[in-house]
């Protein structure tokens, strides 16, 4: 039995250069536990943001900490009183409770993961598609079950339309009609945009994305899907049609400005959504369920995950740079 692995750790907040590869004590799972033998890691902004230190932390954590929230892994052991798993089946999770700077601990070759949170992840879907679909997936789904449902040839637009949310976003706005608008950073990622269903797209390095989209839509967008945060989150208030609705899912960029409700009125009487997962999944029911509608949309072809770029674990600082920089199109995943 194993007692220890490796994982990236840190000890204090900053940049890339805090995450160490090290080793850590592995205990035997415990009542309602499995051990998991990761196979691979979903990398997410928040995990960037916890280790910064930026919103996320509320009261502030305690280090040493193992980031990550999402990954894909095979059972190795089964503690007492788990029913309906067992050794060698491939399952995954994203999250295991609480916020995304509690509990974390994915960067590790090995962990203890309560049965309750984990989902099993059917054939025809790989290790990396399963890592890049999970935490990315169930918000995009946060998204189109609770904040904003289209009606055919709505017209929606998307920031980051080649990233891991934004593109999941993007094809499943598409398939359900609505006409999809896709802000990105490059000529390479506008091709990526467009595989996912974006009917214009809009390079926001070489023309301000707010002009663009009333070009466009000169009575503005019904809704607008926002990852980026900081930079993109005000200026998107002018692209809304009145009455329209802001989502604000992510922080690329930087945590959204303190936000004066006398907006709302002022640019149109705007509905506006911050969503978490978590409160889509908060029984083992409703995880099964919205679990089983991702991998179906995949399997159906519905949904496609873009994997960017994978990088061995013990490189998650290399992962964390090219995620800040832009890199990549679509998900970063960490192989152990």
């Amino acid at each position: 039995m194993l007692s220890t692995t490796h994982a990236i750790v840190i000890e204090r907040h900053g940049g890339p250069e805090v995450l160490e590869w090290r080793e850590i004590p592995l205990a035997a799972p415990g009542p309602k536990e499995v051990r998991l033998r990761h196979l691979a890691i979903a990398q997410n902004f928040s995990d960037i943001n916890l280790r910064e230190g930026g919103f996320y932390l509320g009261s502030g954590p305690r280090f040493p900490i193992v980031l990550g929230n999402e990954a894909v892994g095979v059972i190795e052991a089964v503690g007492p009183e788990v029913t309906g798993f067992s050794v060698g089946e491939r399952v995954a999770y994203a999250g295991v409770g609480g916020m995304f700077f509690e509990n974390t601990g994915a960067y590790a070759r090995h962990r203890n993961v309560p049965a309750d949170y984990l989902v099993k992840v059917p054939d025809g879907i790989s290790n990396e598609q399963a890592a890049g679909l999970f935490c990315k997936g169930l918000t995009a789904s946060v998204i189109v079950h609770r904040c904003f449902t289209p009606q055919p040839g709505d017209p929606v637009l998307v920031h980051a339309a080649a990233s891991g949310v934004g593109g999941l976003l993007a094809q499943w706005y598409a398939h359900l009609g609505a006409t999809v608008i896709g802000t990105v950073g490059s000529a390479a990622k506008a091709e990526v945009a467009k595989r996912h269903g974006c009917a214009h797209v809009i390079l926001y390095r070489e023309r301000d994305f707010v002009p663009a989209v009333r070009e466009l839509y000169p009575d503005g967008v019904a809704a607008v899907l926002d990852g980026v945060g900081k930079d993109t989150f005000l200026p998107s208030l002018d692209c809304l049609r009145p009455f329209g609705v802001m989502v604000n899912y992510g922080n690329a960029s930087g945590p959204v400005p303190p936000l004066n409700v006398m907006l709302l009125a002022q640019k149109g009487c705007f509905a506006l959504h911050r969503p978490g997962f978590g409160w889509l999944t908060r029984t083992r029911a409703d995880r099964e369920r919205y679990c089983q509608e991702l991998f179906d949309l995949v399997l159906q072809g519905v949904l496609h995950v873009e994997v960017g770029a994978t990088y061995p674990l013990e490189r998650a600082a290399d992962a964390h740079r090219a995620a800040q920089g832009g890199a990549h199109a679509g998900a970063i995943v960490l192989i152990p």
